[in-house]
């Protein structure tokens, strides 16, 4: 952009900024979401769950169906960092 232009958008600077915060956060939590670390980490909690009796079968199964379209997702995708942390 030349001078004049950040000069007349100067105003606007906190929105921009505001965005870009925004952009990023969204950014991470997707990165996280879709982690296949952290995908097989709550697939794991989820199987404890029901064998604890926490869970009923059929919450499980929901839950399972879920989680592993999330874990394809991911693979398809190549989301995440595939160390289940946040960077």
């Amino acid at each position: 952009m030349g001078l004049i232009s950040e000069v007349l958008l100067l105003p606007f600077a906190p929105a921009r900024a505001g965005g870009w915060a925004i952009r990023q956060v969204v950014q991470e939590a997707e990165r996280i979401y879709y982690d296949p670390a952290t995908i097989r980490a709550e697939l794991a909690r989820l199987e404890e769950q029901l064998e604890s009796g926490e869970i009923t079968e059929e919450e499980f199964d929901r839950q399972e169906d879920e989680l592993l379209d999330r874990l394809e997702t991911a693979t398809r995708t190549g989301a995440g960092s595939g160390d289940g942390t946040a960077r």
